[in-house]
């Protein structure tokens, strides 16, 4: 096996760098050491040992998936693998999950909820170089009231004291950022998608606690009081946000509050349903709410309000590398592949609190990128032909010809 290399050059490319949305012909990028150390046109290109001919297609930022468990792996009752996993076997299917999201060209993930801090470990591996995967940003367990949704893979806490003793106790274990419940949920038995669940006493204790860290707060909110509870407690990001409306959304965007659509969490459950083995009882929470989350985020874009992209991979038939066709179906929706392919990219790491590393190719920041065989910005479809993944400037895949200069020439980087 061949030595990877820690320098080389991406020529003949279309550059979309995920700045502004513009996507340039011609372009080169030169990787060293794990980050962009130039990109520019092909005739000003610096010298390197190692050369790939990405001619006639698009090098972009790799992807970022906001809303991720990877510690299942899409059961149908998602609840049950939960229960019925050893912390090991947990940790087992999270590192095989994020070796499927990393191929898939995602190269960053927010992971919203596991038990036991398992993925906070697998994070720690990763940044490491223990295993392969893609960059995680961890919430370790969910906070949720007391038999709330995702009790079973959260600390359930109640009031404001017990609330602050609960995100301390996840900052303490590691915690990226903090996962609240303002909600019911779809795979909770018991409990519906849209009840009311923290008060807004709770979720501002919540952010208070995660903001003195200077972590993010991202919020589980299906119904509109849940919703409207969290973004005035200050929340960073609404997960869901079904029942989002004009006026939400007019806050919302007061406030900076991003929104975290996950079409493929209902789409995903109503298209296999219980055929699929889905307890009935998800399938009838998610058909209540399918059509809403298209409405919903359809409004939420000609409002104005800031998206980064999320599946909820790993919850009932979702796979961790379906990121691409939640892309594919916000363009169905009515969304640009400009604001498309920028949930998943720069605005998807501002959101994961990764803007200064990752998102965009800009020198000076990680080496995450995809090759793409084709125009997203002319045909989104096109990210189904993923040629090239690299993270930290290592290619994870490739079928792009590397050519490999053996003399001794010295590498020269423009600065």
């Amino acid at each position: 096996m061949s030595t990877p290399p820690t320098t080389w050059l991406l020529r003949g490319a279309a550059l979309f760098d995920g700045v502004d949305g513009s996507r340039r012909t011609g372009q080169s990028i030169l990787i060293a050491d794990g980050s962009i150390a130039w990109a520019g046109p092909d005739a000003q290109a610096p010298y390197a040992p190692c050369t790939i001919d990405a001619a006639g297609r698009t090098v972009m930022p790799g992807l970022i998936n906001g809303h991720v468990h990877l510690a299942n792996d899409a059961p149908a009752d998602l609840a049950a693998q939960v229960r019925d996993d050893s912390t090991a076997t947990a940790a087992f299917r999270a590192a095989a999950n994020a070796l499927i999201t990393l191929a898939a060209g995602i190269t960053t993930v927010k992971d919203c909820g596991a038990a036991d801090n398992v993925v906070i470990d697998l994070s720690r591996a990763v940044e490491a170089g223990i295993l392969p995967g893609p960059r995680i940003v961890a919430a370790g367990r969910v906070i949720t009231m007391t038999g709330g949704h995702g009790h079973f893979m959260g600390v359930e806490a109640d009031g404001v004291d017990a609330v602050r003793t609960a995100v301390r106790g996840e900052l303490k274990k590691g915690a990226g950022f903090i996962k609240a419940m303002a909600t019911g949920g779809v795979l909770t038995s018991g409990v519906r998608p849209t009840q009311t669940a923290f008060r807004q006493d709770e979720l501002s204790a919540i952010v208070e606690e995660a903001h003195h860290a200077g972590r993010r707060v991202s919020t589980h909110a299906i119904g509109r009081e849940g919703i409207e509870n969290a973004i005035l407690a200050g929340v960073d990001t609404i997960e869901h946000g079904f029942h989002l409306d004009a006026e939400l959304f007019a806050l919302a965007i007061e406030r900076g509050t991003y929104l975290v659509p996950t079409l493929s969490a209902v789409s995903c459950i109503v298209a296999h349903g219980e055929a699929g083995g889905i307890p009935s009882w998800i399938v009838d929470k998610a058909h209540s709410e399918a059509d809403r989350s298209r409405a919903m985020l359809r409004a939420a874009v000609d409002a104005g309000m800031n998206i980064a992209a999320g599946t909820d991979a790993g919850t009932p038939l979702n796979p961790h590398d379906g990121l691409v066709e939640e892309l594919v179906e916000m363009v169905a929706i009515g969304l640009t592949p400009e604001q498309t392919l920028l949930s998943a990219t720069r605005e998807g790491a501002y959101n994961a609190g990764l803007s200064d590393i990752t998102g965009t190719l800009e020198t000076g920041k990680a080496g995450d990128l995809i090759v793409v065989d084709g125009d997203p910005l002319q045909d989104i479809a096109a990210l189904r032909r993923i040629v090239l993944v690299a993270k930290d400037g290592s290619i994870h895949r490739s079928s792009l010809e590397m050519s490999r200069d053996l003399s001794t020439h010295r590498t020269e980087v423009s600065r």
